[in-house]
């Protein structure tokens, strides 16, 4: 069970019901434009994977419950390669009740999948997908041959000198799909809010503690400065979790 904390007014249990219409009035994606959200977990102490170097083995079923309902607003999921490998990321399946709910609105039945990367190293279960995923890189990546020779055309940008997450979005955004789910990894959501282009963040924070080695949610190279500042829209607590959405603005000098 999942009870939402805030906001305060329409606090209480957020039942399992077909569709997840709650969750998703929740999590609704405001009209007109483009939208950026980034979705990560982290345990108590900051770690962003368990001692396997996974994300999964730090989430739980409502985090899981979220996660899906995330996806199942989002017109493409924006993926980094490495996440892509370690991850084993094949489709982006919806649970059939929110299949059913994107379809009715005359959608795809699952988001698109966009993969960024500079190496072009992608798992061939990934690129021979139907559909086919966008994939994003630049012109001197070792594996951009094979990926001309595998993929469509349309679904293939190639950047001199490095990605541009701007263009990047703009690209998504002409073909249809404004609204962008970006799920990581650290390194790639770190170079998306050091170019502020992340509305909101929705992270999970899982009751485990774990130490270790393991990195941030954010792989930035540098701090930010000036931050952002999160404001806190929603919070939601199941499973000993918390799941908060902050939306994100740059801090006033």
């Amino acid at each position: 069970m999942l009870d939402l904390l805030v906001p305060t007014a329409e606090a209480g249990p957020v039942p399992v019901v077909a569709g997840e219409p709650v969750l998703r009035a929740l999590y609704a994606v405001p009209s007109g434009g483009s939208h950026v959200r980034g979705n990560m977990i982290s345990t108590v102490d900051g770690a962003a994977s368990g001692g396997d170097g996974l994300s999964g083995s730090i989430n739980g079923p409502a985090d899981g419950r979220v996660f899906s309902v995330l996806r199942s607003l989002a017109d493409v999921v924006l993926v980094g390669a490495g996440t892509v490998r370690a991850e084993g990321y094949a489709d982006l399946a919806l649970r059939p009740d929110l299949r059913a709910v994107r379809t009715g609105e005359g959608r795809t039945p699952e988001p698109g999948l966009a993969v960024v990367t500079r190496t072009g190293d992608l798992p061939e279960q990934v690129l021979t997908a139907r559909p086919s995923p966008w994939v994003v890189t630049v012109a001197d990546a070792p594996g951009l041959p094979r990926l001309r020779r595998v993929l469509p055309a349309d679904r293939l940008v190639v950047h001199d000198g490095g990605v541009d997450l701007t263009a990047t979005l703009e690209v998504l955004g002409h073909a249809g799909m404004p609204h962008v789910l970006c799920e990581g990894g650290p390194r790639l959501l770190g170079a998306m809010l050091a170019g502020g282009l992340v509305d909101e963040l929705c992270l999970t924070t899982s009751p485990l503690v774990t130490a270790g080695t393991a990195g941030r949610v954010v792989g930035a190279p540098t701090q930010l400065d000036p931050p952002l500042t999160g404001t806190l829209e929603t919070l939601l607590h199941g499973d000993g979790m918390l799941m908060a959405r902050w939306r994100l603005t740059a801090t006033a000098p």
